[in-house]
């Protein structure tokens, strides 16, 4: 543990993040490095972690300190924290060691009272700009530390502007804002039950202890259990000297990108305002300029600003999202931090850096966000179909997305529970807006830029956000979306919504949705995956047409086809109920026949598609009453039954009836169905076999496997093994079973087979683990039930660090996958072993697969890019476990 908690940033280092906080580390590094950064220091994270173990007191040690720092401020610059004459005034900002955008407390002009706000007006001249300061630190003060409702600051501006006749704050003169300096005070008095402090140290004190809290508000739990980061850590405070955007022509404030965050092109991308602080920016309160127009108001600024950037990005070795303040024409630059970006911005920058020599190809790898590529596969609007736009507004997070409109996070919440799709509108969102961020298909603001909270907060989860509609107005309060100046119908909650945050466009209704496409960056990136990793990535694909998606995408086989999908479709399922309901052998095998063409047809289609590659067929594995109506259907579909019809009914009814199981997800299902009903597995090999035959005749390179499912004893795989064999033995050419012969596998889904894997390796050519089953059986719970009812409160209370049906439980699923992998290559080297359940599309997941040894993981067709690159990023993060296959990259079809 440190002894001290207080660095001024010439005494911290870039490598103490885990210490000062992003944001410290960085002013630390920018000072050294020679930035205009306005001098300050940092509080570290240890002391933020006191502050909680204290039971939420600053301890006087730790206030000595941060006394004694600000003495050291106040010497160097001249100023002093409440001197009447010419104040010092300082911020008093969060920064954790991972970037929380937003998500943490902020004050400004902190220093302000009574007195010094007088000799703030005095020393600059400008006794506007001086009381405009004073009722921003008020509301902010207010808000943070008093806890005093935002929207009640807002109202009394609101009410300040109309009784002056102005619409902008900008229009409001210096006896307006004396006047609600008096209105906030008044207010914080009734709401707090306290005046506001004109005490400046206690304010100091007060706004320290503010931010160290804002560490636990429920917006920051809730961003950092999205985002996995430690809730541990805590937040470093910095303490800095104000400059000033906002007092007057020659001055401004903003953000800037190094490269576009949306597209990845090289050059200074963000906004600014003149004659404003920088809260006006990323608060969405006024909508900015873009920053090319920097270059014509304060040219001088700008060409400064073009060169920082240029320096920083090269220093830090990525794009850079820097803050500054232009104050007299002055630059300052406040923060930089690596730029959040969307998806194909982020794969752009990766190959551009790699290209200019900055970064090499695994770093490139390494920093590829996986969430992120869940943008670039999304949908994108049909043009073909797509409506007129009710307006549009700034492409701020990539992506298309569609749902019903809705004015609050918390109703958003609450309809998205319910399973209704939803796109969140606000004026501006907020930090406490996250859940319903989180919640909403699609985030769409009348205010606000590029660099708003919205359009950060939606680029980093990956959420399409269309921000800084002006022509739209909208009225949380009536839940009413309408075109400023008419001409079209008003949007009321609940109604459909199309948004194109590529694009910025706003239409009413539901437009058709075209496919994504892969671009020539991700294809890039892939390929340098593809020569770092070792795992393999197969699909879960259940039709020719998903096998053929997934090999474009790269798949190096099939993992899991569930050939119960295959029996859906309406005119095989009624051929499938036939046979449920066949109450002789000979029907049964009537309705088996029929099957069997269908089946073959199916697997023809499949071994075509991946020609050359494994194509795994798992048998028959729900119970067979999921083919039926339920009990209720029947009966009123026997009741209005005329009378040719009803024999068919009745006997459905009598064998659902007999279906009938207190608990069908573990009762006769998988293997148990294929023993008790032989004929059905018998016709699945043999629809396989004879596909395998007639696709090599073709000269198809078939690679069959079947894989049989919720095998938990040994002798339950040896005797479908051999049925399986005896039907390849009739069916197969036998220079096809000698050169190719049908494999056989099981899928390990039952803790019973886990930890008897040793001998049921044995019978088995592969493990395929199915990790959504095997989650299942483990934790004793249904994952529909769980779900829905129970593990999110888990998770939130901590009792679970996630849902364990979306990251690979490590600690006890893993632990039995582990066993089984180990004991079954003991028994038979060279078993193959992969997992198919969801998991094997999670990056978490896939570190472990790799880590433990195993050859593959099997996912959706449109996870494959996202698997290849964590299966890579796995390699590198563990690069001793095993060599990368560099002859990976020339097999793909990419």
């Amino acid at each position: 543990m440190s002894a001290k908690r207080v660095y001024a940033f010439e005494e911290g280092r870039a490598d103490m993040k885990q210490l000062l906080g992003g944001k410290g580390a960085g002013l630390a590094e920018m000072t050294a490095a020679g930035v205009p950064v306005p001098p300050g220091f940092t509080v570290t994270t240890e002391a933020c972690r006191d502050y909680g173990r204290s039971g939420g007191m600053l301890e006087e040690p730790l206030w000595a300190e941060i006394r004694e720092a600000l003495a050291v401020l106040e010497e160097r610059g001249g100023q002093r924290l409440g001197d009447r004459a010419d104040p010092l005034l300082v911020s008093v900002r969060s920064g954790a060691a991972v970037s929380m955008p937003g998500m943490m407390d902020t004050i400004l002009n902190l220093g302000l009272n009574d007195e010094t706000a007088e000799g703030l007006a005095a020393a600059t001249g400008d006794e506007r700009f001086a009381f405009d300061c004073y009722r921003r630190l008020i509301a902010m003060f207010g808000q943070v530390v008093l806890g005093v409702d935002g929207w009640r600051f807002e109202r009394l501006l609101e009410a300040r502007k109309e009784a002056a006749g102005v619409e902008t704050d900008q229009q409001l003169e210096a006896q307006h804002w004396r006047a609600l300096v008096l209105d906030y005070q008044q207010l914080v008095l009734r709401q707090a039950g306290r005046p506001f402090p004109q005490d400046v140290l206690e304010q100091l004190r007060l706004a320290v202890e503010a931010v160290f809290r804002s560490w636990d508000n429920p917006r920051a739990r809730v961003y950092r259990s999205v985002n996995r980061i430690d809730g541990s850590g805590g937040t470093a405070v910095t303490v800095q000297r104000m400059v000033f955007g906002n007092k007057g022509a020659d001055c401004g404030t903003g953000v800037v990108f190094t490269r576009d965050p949306s597209t990845g092109e090289p050059g200074l991308y963000g906004e600014f305002l003149l004659n404003a602080q920088g809260e006006d920016v990323v608060a969405g309160v006024r909508t900015p300029q873009p920053i090319a127009a920097l270059a014509a108001a304060l040219p001088q600024a700008h060409a400064e600003l073009e060169r920082w950037g240029r320096t920083l990005e090269e220093r830090y070795g990525d794009m850079q999202d820097i803050e500054f303040t232009i104050e007299r024409g002055v630059l300052f630059l406040l923060q930089t931090r690596t730029g959040k970006r969307g998806a194909q911005a982020a794969l752009r920058i990766a190959v551009d850096l790699v290209c200019e020599g900055r970064i090499a190809r695994e770093e490139a790898v390494r920093r590829v966000e996986l969430a992120h590529l869940e943008q670039l596969l999304h949908r994108g609007i049909d043009e073909s179909a797509a409506g007129q736009p009710l307006a549009k507004g700034l492409p701020a997070s990539p992506g298309a997305a569609i749902g019903r409109a809705v004015f609050d996070a918390d109703t958003a919440e609450r309809w998205s529970r319910d399973g209704q799709p939803v796109i969140l509108v606000r004026p501006e969102t907020t930090p406490d807006d996250i859940h319903g961020v989180l919640a909403a298909e699609g985030i769409l603001t009348s205010r606000g830029g590029m660099t708003s909270h919205a359009a950060v907060v939606a680029r980093g989860m990956g959420k399409p956000a269309v921000c800084g509609c002006e022509a739209l107005a909208v009225d949380a309060e009536a839940k009413r979306l309408a075109v400023r100046g008419g001409g079209a119908e008003a949007i009321a909650e609940g109604d459909w919504l199309t948004i194109d945050g590529g694009t910025g466009r706003v239409i009413a209704g539901r437009m058709p949705l075209r496919e994504p496409a892969v671009t020539e960056e991700l294809l890039q990136v892939l390929r340098w995956a593809d020569e770092l990793r070792r795992l393999e990535v197969h699909a879960n694909a259940d039709t020719p047409e998903d096998a053929r998606a997934a090999r474009r995408l790269g798949a190096q086989g099939i993992g899991l086809c569930r050939t119960e999908h295959m029996f859906f479709a309406p005119e095989r399922l009624a051929v499938m109920q036939r046979m449920i309901a066949a109450e002789t052998d000979e029907a049964r095998e009537a309705a088996l026949a029929q099957l069997r063409p269908m089946q073959q047809a199916d697997f023809e289609g499949l071994l075509e598609a991946m020609d050359g590659l494994p194509v795994t067929i798992r048998l028959l594995d729900p119970p067979l009453h999921e083919f039926l109506p339920g009990r209720e259907e029947l009966q009123r579909k026997l009741e209005a039954a005329r009378e040719g019809e009803r024999a068919e009914l009745e006997a459905l009814l009598r064998r659902s009836d007999a279906l009938r199981e207190a608990n069908p997800m573990l009762g006769q299902r998988g293997c148990r169905l294929g023993i008790m009903h032989p004929e059905i597995y018998r016709m699945q090999a043999e629809a396989l076999c004879l596909a395998a035959a007639a696709c090599a005749e073709r000269g198809v390179d078939v690679r069959a496997e079947i894989m049989v499912p919720l095998v938990g004893e040994a002798a339950e795989l040896g005797l479908l093994r051999a049925e399986v064999e005896a039907v390849a033995e009739r069916l197969l050419p036998e220079a096809l079973r000698r050169e190719r012969p049908i494999r056989v596998g099981t899928m390990i889904e039952v803790p019973r087979a886990a930890l008897t894997a040793g001998r049921i390796a044995e019978h088995a050519d592969f493990f395929s683990f199915g990790t959504n089953d095997l989650t299942q059986m483990t934790y004793g719970c249904s994952r529909d039930d769980a779900e829905g009812k129970f593990l999110a409160r888990y998770v939130e209370r901590r009792l679970l660090p996630f849902n364990p049906f979306q990251v690979l439980d490590e600690e006890g699923v893993g632990q039995l996958i582990r066993i089984a992998t180990e004991a079954g290559r003991a028994a038979r080297p060279g078993l193959k072993a992969g997992i198919c359940g969801e998991h094997g599309g999670e990056r978490d997941s896939i570190f472990f697969c790799h880590e433990i040894g195993l050859d593959y993981v099997s996912c959706s067709p449109y996870r494959i890019p996202m698997a290849r690159i964590a299966a890579a990023q796995a390699a590198l993060a563990r690069p001793g476990r095993d060599a990368a296959s560099s002859a990976l990259a020339d097999a793909l079809p990419v």
